[in-house]
């Protein structure tokens, strides 16, 4: 079975969440990883390096969903499953390519059973469905939060795509949020903080926590809508999917749309006043208290043990 796996990269960088669709890919065949975009040499060369990768192929043109479908279904009939993370490229790109090629997507693959059974969350993760693909050609996205990273150090070969594809989309502008905390979507720690922070300049102490942990901050929807956190650090249903080895939540109650994007976290501290909150009865450790009290004295004792990122 060969399988062609779309590469996410952003500013430069191959994405994280790459290394981890590459590895949870690995289970279905031979891969090929697909990096298309203008300066990717670098880009490729990380690429490359991902253990299971048999080719890295490389091709100039636009990341418009339109343009990278096209390109997708133009290389399709070469392979048997083309797979991409259901992030927001792959949301965007996968389905409009399963419908050029007339087939039915199977989105948001948690585990791979075998070569057409898979499993995917339903009912904002309350139910897990396990779903048979008997097409003659398999159209995937898999939740990178799913699957650990493959390994580095292969040397795969590089072979760049001869067309270009073009795109009715203009790209006007990037609008960014910098940070230089670790990918929401892949980190192994995660801080989240609610609505109860009050303020975005009281969200600042969710950002100095996670800088000491070194961890990725995150927020809920509340708190986004509210404006407290930008919209990338949403983590939900309608946000990022994680799965941290551990999630800090401060000030959540735990509504059903934020417990949907948590369920795959290992461990899970919460931190609230309300001793009777969804999000603190599911937690492995609950501290019952201010958040304004805690937190400090929380930070104040990882600068006294020496604990910084």
């Amino acid at each position: 079975m060969r399988v062609l796996v779309l590469a996410d990269h952003d500013a430069g960088l191959l994405a994280p969440a790459t290394a981890r669709i590459v590895q949870g890919a690995t289970a279905l065949g031979a891969i090929d990883l697909l990096v298309v975009g203008d300066d990717i040499a670098a880009i490729a060369q990380s690429a490359a390096a991902l253990a299971g990768v048999a080719k890295v192929l490389t091709g100039k043109g636009s990341l418009a969903a339109d343009g990278l479908a096209a390109r997708l279904a133009a290389l399709a009939g070469d392979y048997d499953y083309v797979v991409a993370s259901a992030g927001s490229v792959g949301k965007d790109v996968m389905p409009r390519l399963a419908a050029l090629l007339d087939v039915m997507p199977v989105t948001d693959i948690v585990t791979i059973l075998g070569p057409t059974r898979f499993e995917r969350p339903i009912y904002a993760g309350n139910a897990v469905q396990t779903v048979t693909d008997n097409q003659p050609r398999h159209i995937l996205t898999l939740r990178a939060s799913a699957f650990r990273p493959a390994a580095t150090g292969n040397t795969a070969d590089i072979e760049a795509l001869d067309s270009d594809i073009a795109s009715l989309v203009t790209l006007l502008a990037n609008h960014r949020t910098l940070s230089d905390t670790p990918d929401l979507a892949t980190a192994q720690i995660v801080v989240g903080g609610g609505v109860a922070l009050g303020s975005a300049e009281n969200f600042q102490l969710i950002e100095k926590l996670a800088k000491r942990l070194g961890a990725a901050v995150g927020a809920t929807r509340a708190a986004v809508d509210a404006g407290y956190a930008p919209n990338d650090w949403q983590i939900g249903q309608t946000g990022k999917i994680i799965a941290p080895d551990l999630y800090i939540a401060i000030g959540i109650s735990g509504a059903l749309q934020h417990l949907a994007g948590i369920q795959g976290a290992k461990k899970i501290v919460a931190i609230n006043t309300d001793a009777e909150a969804p999000l603190v009865k599911l937690a492995d450790v609950a501290l019952i208290g201010d958040l304004f009290e805690t937190i400090p004295q929380l930070i104040a004792e990882l600068d006294k043990r020496g604990v910084t990122h």
